[in-house]
């Protein structure tokens, strides 16, 4: 296994009897779990809606599968509990009602959804059972069928409860149902058990779950990001290349990337955007829409979602990410596209203020006027050292072994009031720079 370099003093644990734990700095190299003396390998079982495949739920799902495996490389038997939903109306291809080897010690079992979000009775009729067997139970999302059986199973069987909302309680001016999810949040503090955390990406995504939950603890550690050992940029030919990454949702702003996009033509700049993802079929007949009305065609491509070698293509081929996000907990996007070494230009909607501090983005107003003025700026910066910079900052602070670290210290400090992972160190690993081929012909 590759040795990956990182530094990390983010992990934030707040609560009576669960205090004092802060992470320190690290070297590791993984290979196996390191325990304390005396402790055994830690039984996790995370509760979900979705889980990958699916491909609807943008960064979320590919974050916890990612933690998922990273657990269980570390040495945790892993189970999940999922349905097999993959958006409104729509489920996965797969195997359900027993357990799929996914790696050693990771296994997930799909449970079919009988209706258009995730009610899934299977899942109420193993989640008794699969709750006893574990130690600690890792639920995700908020608003959905599985949260409030998980609770009550975990408060009635006395099981110590880490809770991710996975950006579920961010709110934003266009959000909707605020009363129905006040009713259900009040619900969900009477069915949690006593021993919850909330594991939280930002500390934006932390200020805005206590509000909600003030009574719980709480530790801010961010979304783990893969920086691939080597990157190859193409070239453009003096066109700014800007891209978009993410789920087609009025949330993310994209109606004021367009506006901007209208701006930049009307100065003159030679640009062009490509804009990767899905989303409802009506949300997204608008855009194409709104594309044609501002008289977008010849600069704006719609790509349609991308994943493995297309998405690795996309950051290969554009100059700057543009994030217009109205509310994020993390935007994986934004770590994606600085691991594949190009710079980003993000709203004051995602929690990424420390772009401007590593010299890799911009951090801005969500109005068309302030990201046109923007992209207009980072034109005449130096995108190919920014993007490098970026790069290296994803590599020492985002490592999906120090985040898998860090959670897995957070369940042993609730269960056993100390961590169960030793400091290790080991020579840190180089990454490589961005190469920058030719244009094509």
């Amino acid at each position: 296994m590759p040795i990956i370099h990182f530094e990390k003093n983010k992990s934030n644990i707040s609560h009576k009897g669960i205090a004092n734990y802060v992470a320190t700095r690290l070297t590791v190299e993984v290979t196996q779990l390191e325990l304390v003396s005396g402790h055994q390998i830690l039984k996790i079982l995370h509760v979900s809606p979705y889980f990958m495949p699916a491909r609807a739920y943008g960064g979320r799902a590919q974050s916890l599968y990612r933690l998922c495996l990273n657990l269980a490389r570390l040495g945790c038997e892993v189970r999940v509990l999922a349905t097999n939903g993959d958006g409104p109306g729509k489920v996965l291809e797969v195997q359900t009602g027993s357990e799929v080897a996914v790696a050693a010690g990771f296994e997930v079992t799909y449970l079919g959804r009988l209706a258009r979000q995730a009610v899934a009775p299977g899942l109420l009729m193993r989640l008794p059972f699969e709750t006893h067997r574990a130690e600690v139970v890792h639920l995700t999302g908020v608003y959905s069928f599985p949260t409030i059986p998980t609770l009550l199973a975990c408060k009635l069987l006395r099981k110590p409860l880490v809770w991710s909302p996975r950006g579920d309680l961010l709110r934003w001016r266009g959000s909707r149902g605020r009363i129905t999810k006040q009713v259900w949040e009040i619900a969900c503090r009477i069915a949690a058990p006593r021993a919850t955390m909330l594991h939280l990406a930002s500390e934006e995504e932390r200020r805005a779950s206590l509000s909600r939950f003030p009574k719980f603890a709480t530790t801010v550690i961010p979304n783990a990001v893969r920086v691939p050992p080597n990157v190859r940029h193409v070239a453009a030919a003096g066109t700014l290349r800007l891209g978009y990454l993410g789920r087609l949702h009025a949330k993310k702003g994209l109606d004021n990337l367009l506006d901007a996009c209208r701006i930049l033509k009307t100065r003159g700049i030679d640009f062009s955007l490509v804009i990767a993802g899905s989303g409802r079929p009506r949300y997204t007949r608008w855009l194409t829409r709104r594309i044609a009305k501002l008289g977008l065609n010849n600069v704006v491509r719609m790509a349609g979602h991308v994943h493995g070698a297309a998405k690795r293509e996309f950051f290969e081929s554009i100059d700057l990410l543009v994030m217009p996000s109205h509310g994020e907990s993390f935007a994986s996007a934004v770590a994606e596209a600085l691991a594949y070494s190009v710079p980003v230009v993000a709203s004051r909607g995602t929690p990424w203020s420390r772009l401007v501090e590593h010299g890799c983005g911009l951090w801005i107003d969500n109005t068309p006027e302030s990201l046109a003025d923007a992209i207009g700026q980072m034109r005449t910066m130096p995108l190919e050292q920014m993007g490098q910079r970026g790069r290296e900052w994803m590599a020492a602070e985002f490592s999906s072994d120090a985040a898998a670290r860090e959670v897995c210290n957070t369940y042993a400090v609730m269960l056993r009031g100390t961590p169960v992972l030793l400091d290790t160190a080991s020579t840190s690993a180089s990454i490589a720079p961005a190469a920058r081929a030719a244009p094509p012909p």
